[in-house]
């Protein structure tokens, strides 16, 4: 096994960390904003395979990352069950919303998601046959809540309120909308490794926001399903799940759910991580991206002390969130620098 991400999915402390960013292609980058509009709007870019897998080279080109991961939205999983989305210019994206049972019972689900997603497997075939043979290619999708929350409230929300509500309210309803999201993003996951990701990533973005029970029930045990599944069909791909501001809760998180790493966002120190989750086996993480807009020593520092805190355990080098528009690319270069330093 020669590819640095996976050897270090595989457990492997590596003196020189494997090294990707989430976000890397991205609208920091000028080339993906001439892609970009070329491709007239972000829907199209993303079922555009040509393009898609475009923007997704163009990173590994201009860096030399470790890994690409497959460019695409959490999304299109929604889409392809049948809910309205279109995306607003400089405010993001919108949905039709779930919040009665009606609404639930216009989607579809099973193999008719594939008829939407096709093009998303083409660009992953594309990027296969493209990639440099020493990065690893990544697939991905949005955990079951973090989807739940766009779907209920249509949008983005500060703190996830329409969907907190409706679990408290119709928990009947929010529970059939988990059901169909478990597994559906087991099928869209599968379908992603079959077209050939070595990889794949299970964002729980808004994982932060549940507490306690609600925690284990709506982050960790839908993970835990789809990682069984996804083990079940496709035993030596690894899964790295993202649980972002989990805080205490990413201690064992691994080891309850199958997840061969745990990404970590920058709420958490690499100290703490190393002591209470790196214990379990891979970690990826957690500089802040703020680095990526003010640069300096400060980045170089802090690129340092992760890098140090994780280097008695296997770990993926990577932002604790993705790259912001306004980061500098040649910030990126050198946190890039520092990590390999060591080589």
């Amino acid at each position: 096994m020669t590819k640095k991400l996976l050897r270090a999915l595989n457990g492997e402390v590596q003196t020189v960390p494997p090294i990707w960013m989430m976000r890397q292609a991205g609208r920091y980058l000028p080339e993906y904003r001439a892609t970009r509009a070329q491709a007239g709007d972000f829907l199209s870019l993303c079922y555009n395979s040509e393009l898609a897998a475009e923007v997704t080279l163009q990173p590994i080109r201009r860096y030399g990352f470790d890994a690409a991961i497959l460019f695409a939205d959490i999304l299109l999983l929604p889409q392809a069950l049948g809910a309205d989305l279109w995306f607003v210019t400089g405010e993001g994206p919108r949905l039709s919303t779930i919040e009665t049972r009606a609404d639930f019972d216009k989607l579809t689900g099973g193999d008719m998601i594939h008829e939407t997603l096709n093009p998303v497997y083409e660009t992953v075939r594309i990027l296969r046959r493209e990639l440099p043979a020493e990065t690893t290619l990544i697939g991905f999708a949005g955990a079951p809540w973090t989807v739940a929350t766009y779907m209920i409230a249509g949008r983005g929300t500060p703190d996830q309120g329409p969907a907190h509500a409706l679990k408290a309210e119709n928990t009947a309803l929010f529970d059939a909308l988990m059901d169909t999201l478990t597994v559906s993003t087991i099928d869209y996951l599968s379908a992603q490794i079959e077209a050939g990701a070595e990889v794949v990533k299970l964002f729980d973005s808004w994982a932060g926001s549940l507490k306690g029970a609600d925690f284990e029930r709506y982050a960790l045990q839908p993970a835990k399903t789809i990682i069984t599944e996804l083990k079940s069909r496709h035993p030596n791909v690894p899964v790295i799940a993202f649980p972002r501001e989990a805080g205490d809760a990413y201690v064992g998180f691994a080891k309850a759910t199958g997840a061969d790493c745990v990404a970590l966002d920058n709420s958490v120190s690499p100290e703490w991580a190393a002591a209470k989750v790196q214990l379990d086996g891979c970690v990826q993480g957690n500089l802040a991206s703020r680095h990526m807009v003010t640069g300096g020593d400060a980045l170089v520092e802090e690129t340092r002390a992760i890098v140090r805190a994780f280097s008695k355990g296997p770990h993926i080098f990577n932002l604790g969130h993705g790259i912001t528009p306004d980061a500098d690319p040649e910030n990126v270069q050198l946190m890039i620098d520092t990590v390999r330093e060591g080589e």
